[in-house]
């Protein structure tokens, strides 16, 4: 089953300024949303308050897609073209409702606000089309049917689009598209593999279109998100199954989790598995990795973390290039604690690096960053997945 597809198009010069702090949250927000409907976006525009750009960028919008939602240009400015530029891109007038003049203006006296005589423009709708009242403020929105597309105008107030969205164009949405349809996520959840890495592997599946396939990397970690459209819950099952089999027998090995699951809890998890004490050492951090774990589980005594004065001291006494030094401390660190695993992480001006040792094996891993300073994220959460990696095949060693 294909999915209906759609375009988001963002109007206003604010959006585009660069002195401007004005950030396009309402796209993000109608995507979920229309995701939740069974309807993709493919594409997302930005256009600033230009008649004649605005006219374009609908014109092209129609000729690829049959839903588009249009945020901003809806005020009674002169600056707000968003009804001019529909009524010039689906070749219709712009048609004087007074009835829904009248309706603005009986918001603005409960507003007890006095109504300007250019906000007569509000009233001014493209033929045929239909306005959609704004709970929340003053400016309505509206849709028109065009060809056998449709094209839906709000403003650009998050709150309102938010309001106007929920209220009026997801059931107006629904009811044009048809028969509902289910629609299902399923995020897998990996750590220690690179987004390219998993791409050379399952790159093949990112190229389906019903399961979706789509990768989001993040510090130490790559989610993978499977989406299907389907007539039932049974059969969207069935569709993610299939591609979640295939992923699994690719890159099982570095699935740590399914949806909400966290690194944290699952590097918990491979401590009590494993049965090993653990001892954390982070420098130069601001204490990142251990606000982490400080979120999952753990069983008493089996998790520890090194005094800053200890690594300190360890770190002034050891030579060599940073990678080198990591190992050597989490080395250092087991025996000082006597304990049976030890993770260290070490953030500095221009590098990072990391190391993870069981007494049997040691992992180690660096990066390096030029002059700019990495965030504590980076280097903690691949220290986390280096843990969590090591401390899994302990387990898998022990079985």
């Amino acid at each position: 089953m294909q999915p209906f597809h759609a375009e988001i198009i963002a109007i206003g010069e604010e959006l585009l300024s660069s002195e401007s702090e004005t950030l396009d949250t309402n796209s993000v927000y109608i995507t979920q949303q229309l995701g939740a409907l069974g309807v993709r976006v493919i594409y997302k525009t930005t256009v600033g308050d230009d008649e004649a750009r605005i006219t374009e960028v609908l014109r092209i919008a129609l000729q690829r897609v049959p839903i588009i939602i249009t945020t901003g240009g809806l005020g009674p400015t002169v600056d707000d073209m968003t009804r001019q530029a529909v009524a010039r891109a689906i070749e219709r007038p712009l048609v004087f409702q007074q009835t829904l003049l009248d309706e603005i203006a009986a918001k603005f006296a409960r507003f007890n606000v006095r109504m300007s005589a250019n906000n007569r423009a509000q009233a001014m709708l493209p033929e045929g089309a239909v306005a959609i009242n704004n709970p929340t403020g003053t400016a309505p929105g509206f849709y028109v049917i065009h060809e056998g597309a449709i094209i839906i105008c709000l403003p650009g107030v998050p709150r309102e689009v938010k309001a106007m969205l929920e209220q009026s164009a997801l059931p107006l949405l629904r009811q044009w598209i048809g028969a509902p349809r289910v629609i299902k996520t399923r995020v897998l959840r990996t750590a220690g593999i690179g987004e390219s890495h998993i791409d050379e592997q399952i790159g093949h599946l990112e190229r389906l279109s019903n399961p979706t396939v789509g990768l989001n990397a993040h510090a130490g970690q790559t989610d993978i998100r499977i989406t299907a459209r389907a007539e039932s819950e049974a059969e969207a099952e069935a569709l993610i199954a299939s591609v979640e089999a295939e992923i699994r027998a690719k890159i099982g090995d570095y699935i740590f989790g399914v949806g909400k699951e966290t690194l944290e809890q699952a590097f918990a998890d491979a401590v009590r598995r494993s049965g090993l004490r653990v001892v954390i050492g982070e420098l130069y951090t601001g204490g990142m990795l251990q606000r982490r774990l400080s979120k999952a589980t753990f069983a008493d005594g089996v998790l520890r973390f090194a005094e800053q004065g200890v690594l300190e001291r360890l770190r002034s006494q050891m030579q060599g290039d940073l990678r080198v030094v990591s190992e050597q401390m989490a080395a250092a660190l087991r025996l000082e604690h006597g304990v049976d695993a030890a993770l260290v992480v070490i953030a500095e001006a221009e590098s990072s690096a990391m190391a993870a040792t069981d007494g049997l094996e040691l992992r180690s891993r660096a990066y390096f960053y030029g002059t700019d300073m990495t965030t504590p994220e980076v280097p903690s959460g691949w220290a986390l997945s280096m843990g969590w990696h090591l401390l899994k095949r302990r387990v898998s060693a022990q079985t």
